[in-house]
């Protein structure tokens, strides 16, 4: 099950940074999504919107503000889930994910991950 990060930062303190290692640690097939060079225990982060495949989960880590210029491109990647992480909630992008048969979670990664939710 592979997952895509976006909003990924090479900065240790910060929840996305935290949600790759995990899902690392714990053998998840994982791609860290960011604006800026680095990388993750051994992962680069990739920038822009690059064709990635066998998305499924999307974990968001990035403001509603900054969502809209990536629908498009998020949901013709076909995930089956997008985990809005707390701080990334949008009624709107829910509502055209659930209208393309997307399963959308409303919870932290890092919870799920550590709950065996996910």
């Amino acid at each position: 099950m592979k997952t895509l990060v976006i909003g990924a930062s090479p900065n240790s303190v910060r929840y996305s940074y935290k949600a790759v290692h995990l899902l690392q640690r714990l053998n998840h097939e994982v791609v860290p999504l960011g604006i800026r060079n680095g990388e993750i225990e051994g992962l680069q982060i990739i920038k822009g919107k690059p064709k990635l495949s066998n998305i499924h989960t999307i974990t968001l880590y990035i403001g509603p503000a900054k969502q809209p210029e990536y629908y498009d491109y998020l949901l013709g990647l076909k995930p089956q889930r997008i985990i809005f992480n707390p701080g990334t909630e949008n009624a709107e992008f829910i509502n055209i994910a659930e209208k393309q048969g997307v399963e959308t979670v409303q919870n932290c990664t890092l919870v799920m991950l550590n709950s065996d939710l996910y």
